[in-house]
C-alpha cells in the first residue's frame, strides 16, 4: 500500500511561511491573576537583556506589587502616552513610540486590555498585531478566562462574565506559549497575604472569583489549552516535514464510520475508548463513488458531533489507503471500526477492511466493534432507486431482445460476430441495475450465443480453436463491461444527484441573500424543505418564554402548503425538539408515532428554530442524498435566521440609541432654552415690581422690552417643538399654489432687515418659473435658513441668498461667511437638537431650525443639502434647497 504522505503538507508549509513572515509572539499564559505571569516574563526579559538583547518594556501593570516592581530591574521602559478622556488624562501604551524605537523584544502586559477611547486600536492585541507586522517581537501575558472561546464556560463556572476578551486565533498564531502555573491552594495563600490585591479587595475576591473550585477549573482549562497547543505544534511539524505518523506523544482516537449499519455503535465505542484514554476523538467517513446499497452516514456523524468529536468526510476509491492517510495526518493512535459483513469472496481472499488494516496498520491500535446479535437490518435504498426485483426481471428481457436481433441478422452476420449483439444488454443491465445484474446478463448472453449461434448449434460444445478464442475474449470483455460500467452508472447517478443538490443549495443561498424581511426568509426555508422532502413542510420559531418558564414555545411562522399545520401530537414533538435541540417525531426515537418530523436549526449561539417535515412518499426523502441536502439546508437557514435576528437587534439598538440621544438632547435643550428666557423674564418683572418707582422711564422701557423679547424667543422655541412633532407625525399637508421664488426670497430678506437691522445680499437670477409650493411653509423655511446663517456669521458677517434654475429644478441657496461646519458634522446638521460647534462656543438656539427646514422641504417634494467650506480660505456654509420646476 503506497504512502501518500511522502511530501510535506502544502497547508502546513503555508502556515509555516505565514508565521515566518511576521515576528514572534510569546504568550505567558496563566489560569488567574497572581500566578506570576508578569514576574516570569520580566525575569526572562532580564536574562535576555543581560545577554545583550535589546529588550524594552512597552507597558507593565505592577498593581502595586513590590515583587513585580523589583522584577523590572534595569530594563528600559517606554514613556506612556497620555490620552484625554472625560476630563481626565489616562496613561496608555504608546504604539508610535514603540514603532519608532523598534526594539528586538517588546514587553506588553495584559494582552486582553481595552485601550482608552481615541487610541488607534480599541484592543491591545490589535496593537500587538501591528507591532509584529512591523517586525518587532512581542512578549505578553494572558489569563485563560480572557479567551473568547472560553468566555461562556468561564461565566458558567465562576458566575462572572469577562468583558475584555481576545480571539482564540491570537493564541493559536503565537509562536511560543509558556504556561505559568501554581496550585490553587498556593494562589489563595498569596491572596490572603495581600501579595495580589489589597486586603479589602482580597476578601471580596476570595468569596467570589477566587474560590478554590473556580481556580481548579480555570487551571484545568489552562492546562488543556496548552496541551492542545503543543499537540497542534507537533502535528504541524510532522506535516510540514513529511513525517509519517503516528508519533505516540499522546493518544488520539479515530472512529471509522462505514457504509453499513454499525456506524452509531462504532461512534459510541470510540467515545468510550477516548474517555478512558482522556484523548480527543475524530470521526471519519470515506465516501466511495461506486459504493452500492450503502447506509446514510449522517446519523452517525451527527451523533459524533453531539458527543464532542471532530468529524471529517473524504472521497476516495481506495478505502484502506484513505483511512491510513487521514489517520497518519492527524497523528491518530487508535482506530475503531465495525466488523461489518463482508462478502464470502472477500473473506476468503483476506480483502475485508479489518484484514487489510491488520496487515498495513501496524503502527495503530485497532479496535473491532461487532455487529449486534440478531438478523441484519434491511439496507436503506436511495430515493428514486427502483425495486430490486425490477433489475432481475429486466436482465433476461434484455438478453431475449438481443437474441431476437441475432435471429433477425442470422446468415447476414458471421456466427462469431453475433456475440457483439449481446454486449449492449450487458452494458445496459450494468449501468441501470448494477454490476451483479450486468454479470448475470453476461452469463445469459454467453449461454444464448453459444447454444443458438455457435456451431454445433443447440449444444454448449465449442467446435474449433477459433471459437474457443472468441468465447474467451467475449467472456472477458463482458465481465469487464459489467464491472466497470456498473460502477460508472452508479457514479453518474450519484454525481447527478449531488449536482442537483448543489444547484438547489446555490439557488437557495441566493434566495436567502436577497433583500427581504424575516417573513420572506422563513417562507423560503419552508418552500425549499418541502421540495427536498417531497411533502408538506413548516418552519417554527421560538417564542420567548413567559416569566417563570424556561423553555420557549414553538410558534408556526410559515408552511407549504399554507394549510399544512402540525396537529397537537406533532406540536408535542416540536416542543421536545426545541427544548432539547434534537430531532423528534417521525423516524426518530422520540414520539415516532406522529406524522411530522422536526429538525433543529442550530448555530454557535444556540437554537434558531425548527423545520417540520411530513413526506408523502415514506421516509426515503429524509435519508441519503435527500437527508444530506436537508442538513445543508438547515445549516444555511440557521445562519440566515441568526443574521436576520442580529440585524433586527442592531436596528432596535440603533433606534434605542437614537431615541436616547434625542431624549438627552431634548432635556438639555429644555434645561437651557427654557431656563434662559424665563430667568430674563423673571429678572425683569422682579426688578419692575420691587424698584419700578425708583427707575427711570428709559430703564423701565428697556426691562419691558427685554421681557417681551425673551417671551417671543420662548414662543418661537415652543413653536419649533410643535412643528417638529407635526413633521415627525407626518401631519403637514402643503397647500400648493404658484409661488415666485425670487419674490419669496425678497420678502424673507426684508423681514430679517426689519427685525435685526442686517441686510441680505440677494441674487434673483432672473424670474424662474413659479413652482407650486405652500407659500407659508416656504416662508418658514427661508426665515429659518436666514436666521441660522446670520447667527453663525457673526455681527459683521455677510449673508447672501440666490435663486436660480438648474435643469429641471429650481433652487434657493443661503450662504454665510462664518467659520463653517466641520466635515465630520455635515451629515448631522439636519438632525433634531444638533448644533455644530463652529467656534469655541456653541451659538444659542434649540438645534431644530435646520431639522424643521428639512421636514418642510420634504413635505413639499424638495430636497435640501449643506456644503462647507465654500470659500478658498476654508470658511463659510451654503445650504441649498431644490424643488422640481414642474
Amino acid at each position: 500500500m503506497t504512502d501518500e504522505l511522502a511530501r510535506p503538507d502544502p497547508d502546513a508549509l503555508l502556515a509555516l511561511a505565514q508565521r515566518e513572515g511576521r515576528r514572534r509572539l510569546k504568550v505567558f499564559l496563566g489560569a488567574a491573576p497572581g500566578v506570576g505571569k508578569t514576574y516570569e516574563m520580566l525575569a526572562e526579559a532580564r536574562r535576555r537583556h543581560a545577554g545583550g538583547t535589546d529588550v524594552v518594556i512597552g507597558i507593565v501593570e505592577t498593581h502595586g506589587r513590590a515583587e513585580t516592581v523589583a522584577a523590572i530591574g534595569g530594563l528600559p521602559v517606554l514613556p506612556r502616552a497620555r490620552v484625554p478622556y472625560r476630563g481626565q488624562m489616562l496613561e496608555e501604551f504608546d504604539l508610535d513610540a514603540a514603532l519608532a524605537r523598534r526594539p528586538s523584544i517588546l514587553l506588553l502586559d495584559e494582552l486582553a486590555h481595552a485601550n482608552a477611547p481615541g487610541s488607534r486600536h480599541p484592543k491591545r492585541w490589535q496593537d500587538v498585531e501591528e507591532l509584529r507586522e512591523a517586525g518587532i517581537e512581542v512578549w505578553t501575558t494572558l489569563n485563560v478566562q480572557h479567551l473568547e472561546g472560553l468566555s461562556e464556560a468561564v461565566a458558567r463556572i465562576t458566575g462572572v462574565r469577562v468583558a475584555e476578551t481576545v480571539p482564540d486565533r491570537v493564541l493559536a498564531e503565537a509562536e511560543a506559549v509558556e504556561l505559568v502555573d501554581i496550585p490553587p491552594a498556593e494562589l489563595i495563600e498569596r491572596m490572603r497575604q495581600g501579595r495580589i490585591y489589597r486586603p479589602d479587595q482580597a476578601g471580596r475576591a476570595l468569596r467570589g472569583f477566587f474560590r478554590e473550585g473556580n481556580l481548579a477549573a480555570l487551571r484545568e482549562m489552562a492546562l488543556r489549552r496548552t496541551a492542545e497547543r503543543v499537540d497542534a505544534d507537533l502535528t504541524g511539524y510532522m506535516r510540514a516535514h513529511a513525517i509519517s505518523g503516528p508519533w505516540p506523544a499522546g493518544d488520539r482516537v479515530m472512529a471509522l464510520i462505514g457504509a453499513d449499519t454499525t456506524g452509531e455503535r462504532v461512534v459510541r465505542e470510540a467515545r468510550r475508548v477516548a474517555d478512558a484514554l482522556k484523548a480527543p476523538l475524530v470521526a471519519l467517513h470515506v465516501e466511495r463513488p461506486a459504493a452500492r446499497g450503502s447506509t446514510d452516514p449522517g446519523p452517525a456523524l451527527r451523533l459524533a458531533e453531539a458527543l464532542g468529536a471532530a468529524t471529517e468526510t473524504v472521497v476516495a476509491t481506495d478505502l484502506p489507503s484513505a483511512i491510513l492517510r487521514e489517520a497518519r495526518a492527524r497523528n491518530v493512535t487508535h482506530l475503531v471500526i465495525g466488523r461489518g459483513r463482508p462478502g464470502l469472496l472477500r473473506r476468503l481472499a483476506g480483502r475485508s477492511l479489518s484484514a487489510v488494516l491488520l496487515r498495513h496498520a501496524a503502527d495503530f491500535t485497532l479496535h473491532l466493534v461487532p455487529e449486534p446479535a440478531g438478523p441484519p437490518r434491511a439496507e436503506r435504498r436511495e430515493a428514486g432507486e427502483g425495486p430490486r426485483w425490477l433489475g432481475w426481471a429486466a436482465t433476461p428481457t434484455l438478453v431475449m431482445g438481443a437474441t431476437a436481433i441475432g435471429f433477425a441478422t442470422d446468415g447476414v452476420v458471421p456466427d462469431g460476430a453475433l456475440g457483439m449483439v449481446y454486449l449492449p444488454p450487458i452494458v445496459a443491465a450494468a449501468v441501470w441495475f448494477g454490476p451483479l445484474q450486468g454479470a448475470t446478463s453476461a452469463l445469459l448472453s454467453f449461454l444464448a450465443w453459444n447454444f443458438l449461434f455457435l456451431p454445433p448449434r443447440y449444444t454448449l460444445a465449442i467446435a474449433g480453436p477459433q471459437d474457443v478464442v472468441g468465447v474467451v475474449v467475449f467472456a472477458l470483455v463482458a465481465l469487464l463491461l459489467a464491472g466497470t460500467t456498473g460502477g460508472l452508472g452508479r457514479s453518474v447517478r450519484a454525481a447527478r444527484a449531488r449536482m442537483l443538490g448543489l444547484r438547489r443549495l446555490v439557488e437557495f443561498s441566493r434566495r436567502l441573500g436577497a433583500r427581504g424581511d424575516r417573513g420572506d426568509l422563513v417562507q423560503a426555508i419552508a418552500e425549499e424543505a418541502s421540495r427536498i422532502a417531497g411533502g408538506p413542510a413548516c418552519v417554527l420559531l421560538p417564542l420567548p418564554p413567559l416569566p417563570g418558564e424556561t423553555v420557549p414555545e414553538p410558534v408556526l411562522r410559515a408552511a407549504v402548503p399554507i394549510d399544512a399545520e402540525p396537529d397537537e401530537a406533532a406540536m408535542a414533538a416540536a416542543r421536545w425538539a426545541m427544548a432539547n435541540a434534537r430531532r423528534a417525531g417521525r423516524g426518530t426515537d422520540t414520539l415516532p408515532g406522529t406524522a411530522w418530523q422536526f429538525r433543529p436549526m442550530r448555530t454557535g449561539r444556540g437554537l434558531t428554530g425548527l423545520v417540520g417535515l411530513r413526506p408523502l412518499t415514506g421516509d426515503a426523502g429524509l435519508e441519503g442524498e435527500g437527508g444530506r441536502a436537508l442538513d445543508a439546508l438547515l445549516d444555511q437557514a440557521a445562519v440566515a435566521l441568526e443574521r436576520a435576528e442580529l440585524m433586527e437587534e442592531r436596528a432596535r439598538g440603533e433606534a434605542r440609541a437614537e431615541a436616547e440621544a434625542l431624549r438627552a438632547a431634548l432635556l438639555t435643550s429644555l434645561g437651557h432654552d427654557l431656563r434662559t428666557p424665563l430667568t430674563s423674564i423673571r429678572g425683569a418683572i422682579g426688578t419692575l415690581r420691587t424698584s419700578g418707582a425708583a427707575l427711570s422711564e428709559e430703564t423701565r422701557a428697556d426691562l419691558l422690552a427685554t421681557a417681551e423679547e425673551e417671551a417671543e424667543r420662548l414662543s418661537r422655541w415652543i413653536a419649533n417643538i410643535l412643528d417638529m412633532v407635526r413633521i415627525e407625525n407626518r401631519q403637514i399637508e402643503p397647500r400648493r399654489e404658484a409661488v415666485d421664488l425670487a419674490e419669496a426670497a425678497e420678502t424673507a430678506a426684508a423681514r430679517v432687515f426689519r427685525a435685526q437691522g442686517r441686510a441680505v445680499a440677494l441674487d434673483p437670477g432672473g424670474r424662474p418659473v413659479a413652482p407650486r409650493l405652500d407659500p407659508v411653509l416656504l416662508d418658514q423655511v427661508l426665515s429659518n435658513l436666514l436666521d441660522n446663517a446670520l447667527k453663525f456669521s457673526g455681527p459683521k458677517g455677510k449673508v447672501g441668498m440666490r435663486t436660480a434654475r438648474e435643469g429641471t429644478e429650481l433652487l434657493v441657496s443661503v450662504e454665510d461667511d462664518g467659520p463653517g461646519i466641520p466635515p465630520a458634522d455635515l451629515h448631522r446638521v439636519f438632525d433634531p437638537f444638533f448644533r455644530a460647534t463652529r467656534t469655541d462656543r456653541v451659538a444659542a438656539g434649540s438645534g431644530l431650525g435646520l431639522s424643521i427646514c428639512r421636514g418642510l422641504v420634504h413635505a413639499m417634494g424638495g430636497r435640501i443639502a449643506a456644503e462647507s467650506p465654500v470659500t478658498s480660505s476654508g470658511r463659510g456654509t451654503r445650504v441649498t434647497v431644490r424643488f422640481p420646476a414642474a
